[in-house]
């Protein structure tokens, strides 16, 4: 087991590529706290890992909320007594919104989920591992970060942030025994489409006039194997680094 008795926090645990994550690292032996707003899905996941015979606990979280994010940290040091690895998956889409057209609550919404969430739960963890010389962090970014228009306005400058989150605390505590990577996934079949209520036609057609090129849609399972390697002593050697997992759209 390649993360045996590690503990683990995961956000967006209920489904896609967070529930694949989680899923994956209870089979590798970790004990994890798996957090997400909708706390059914998280349960039927949690349920699934319990009936396997590994650790887990379900707990709600809304990661725009610091109370919530503060709470999940404290929440796997009150269960397990520590915290080796964190995963900051949890994340939303913009309706693809224009510049002229985002309002200032969607472009709020976007950041406090995708940069404001991961920025607040890296900086609950640190202390955890500065104090034990070690930890990993893993920021579930996109190719809409390495992009101008996988995406609207808001998804693609919060993707950016991440990635540059990432680039920062990664080679800031390099020496600490700490390492903070990034996966960036092209296409993949999860619900996160679920996020677009309202959008933009036109944002949509620009961000989608490459969407013919993409090769392939990936498994959120294929995911899950990238964090593991990111999360386990596989990648010891790797740090600061945005992995990107879209089956060569972006090669081209």
């Amino acid at each position: 087991m390649k993360l045996k008795d590690k503990v683990v926090v995961i956000t967006g645990s209920a489904s896609g590529m967070g529930a694949a994550i989680t899923k994956l690292f209870a089979k590798e032996g970790a004990k994890i706290v798996a957090t997400d707003i909708d706390y059914e899905g998280l349960q039927k996941v949690v349920d699934e890992i319990k009936a396997d015979g590994s650790e887990a606990v379900a707990l709600k979280v809304d990661v725009s909320k610091k109370e919530d994010v503060e709470k999940m940290i404290d929440k796997a040091v009150s269960t397990y007594g520590t915290l080796d690895i964190l995963v900051n998956n949890a994340g939303v889409l913009d309706d693809f919104r224009t510049a002229e057209d985002v309002s200032d609550e969607l472009w709020k919404r976007v950041f406090a989920i995708n940069v404001d969430g991961p920025m607040m739960a890296i900086r609950k963890a640190l202390p955890i591992f500065l104090e034990k010389g070690s930890g990993v962090i893993i920021n579930n970014s996109s190719i809409g970060g390495l992009r101008g228009s996988r995406a609207g306005i808001a998804y693609t400058a919060s993707k950016h942030a991440v990635n540059g989150i990432t680039k920062n605390v990664g080679f800031q505590y390099a020496q600490k025994g700490i390492r903070c990577n990034a996966i960036a996934p092209g296409g993949v079949k999860t619900n996160i489409g679920n996020t677009i209520k309202n959008p933009s036609q036109f944002g949509s057609e620009r961000a989608q006039a490459g969407i013919k090129l993409n090769p392939r849609y990936g498994e959120p399972e294929e995911i899950a194997k990238i964090a593991l390697f990111l999360a386990s002593d596989d990648s010891s050697f790797v740090n600061g680094e945005i992995l990107v997992a879209d089956g060569g759209w972006t090669a081209y």
